[in-house]
């Protein structure tokens, strides 16, 4: 069941801001520095918060059927391949959380591959192989789709119980821009045209199916994109459906997260839209080059931190911003308060 989530204590914010006005800085000279460190404090419960020493990026992988309509750069065999590459400590938000002191960890919850040879705990809570092609057929089906988020829930608890104090979602799969923005639009109510992006890289061809695909899925799934758990069903898949599980048990728990690109966002918004009030609790890594990721941020009032021209996904933009947020700790706890000067 999910219901309104409380926001973070406003007392938290209160005294945050107040000690942030008090430091022996120019009023407003910290900008967006100071108001993360004001989210920090509220979210993680103190003032001023405590340093970041554990912060823990969870990637959720899975096939999607769409794939192999051409709305990808990139075959569907990429996506096994980077799971390995990933539990490997090789791919490109490994550089960056091993850069970071972020651990990761990735599992497989629709990849649709027997994944030989990966640790067993990346494929103990898959739920299928690989994921219906939205255009034609639903996703999931309505089991498949409640076991996901229970999944995804499962695994905000496991980090959160393992002493998380920060959680960032990842995702892979190739072809998941493709249901992520179709989320949004069932979402906000826009058409395929508004929410359709190059994900991986497609040419002018590439994204013009992309977005007939979108618009037949949408057509498809009608008066049931009107409910987040039907318009999982319909429209998602099964690491989305577990991005959203996560992203509600994280809120749920009083726990921060730190949004990815378009895949995370969307999540995040169907979240919402199940637990109204969640939304205080996530920050936005960065802004992808994806318009549906932008459309989601805005209808959820937040503003990324990073605007790069990031679309590898995997978390890795999460990832990036994440000395941003230990800088924002750091001058709440160490900087002198005005009071303290001669």
């Amino acid at each position: 069941m999910t219901g309104p989530v409380a926001p973070p204590p406003a007392r938290l914010g209160a005294a945050a801001q107040q000690r942030v006005e008090a430091l022996a800085t120019p009023v407003g000279a910290l900008g967006r520095l100071g108001d993360l460190a004001v989210w920090l404090s509220s979210t993680l419960g103190a003032v001023p918060p405590p340093p970041l020493t554990d912060v823990r990026l969870t990637v959720l992988a899975g096939d999607h059927g769409v794939a192999a309509h051409g709305v990808s750069a990139y075959p569907a065999a990429i996506t096994p391949a980077m799971v390995r590459t990933i539990v490997a400590g090789r791919a490109g938000v490994s550089a960056l959380a091993a850069a970071h002191d972020v651990s990761v960890r990735v599992l497989a919850l629709g990849v649709d591959d027997d994944l030989d040879g990966v640790p067993p705990p990346v494929t103990a809570r898959s739920v299928r192989r690989g994921s219906g092609a939205i255009h034609l057929e639903d996703a999931l089906n309505p089991d498949e789709t409640r076991r996901a988020i229970d999944v995804g829930r499962e695994a905000a608890l496991c980090e959160i119980d393992g002493g998380a104090q920060l959680l960032l979602t990842g995702d892979l799969g190739i072809g998941n821009t493709t249901p992520a923005a179709a989320l949004v639009a069932a979402a906000l109510g826009l058409s395929a045209a508004d929410v359709v992006g190059r994900g991986t890289g497609v040419d002018d061809a590439g994204l013009a199916r992309k977005t007939e695909v979108v618009a037949q899925a949408l057509a498809r799934a009608g008066d049931r994109a009107a409910d987040p758990v039907d318009a999982l069903t319909a429209l998602g898949s099964a690491d989305l459906a577990a991005t959203v599980g996560f992203l509600l048990e994280a809120a749920e728990s009083g726990v921060p997260v730190l949004l990815d690109g378009l895949v995370s966002v969307a999540c995040a918004l169907t979240a919402e839209r199940l637990a109204p009030g969640a939304r205080h609790w996530w920050a936005a890594g960065h802004r992808s080059t994806e318009p549906a990721q932008t459309l989601a941020l805005e209808a959820l009032g937040l503003e990324p931190l990073l605007d790069l021209g990031l679309r590898l996904g995997e978390g890795s933009g999460a990832v990036a911003a994440v000395p941003l947020l230990r800088g924002a700790v750091a001058l709440l706890r160490d900087t002198a308060l005005l009071s303290e000067l001669g």
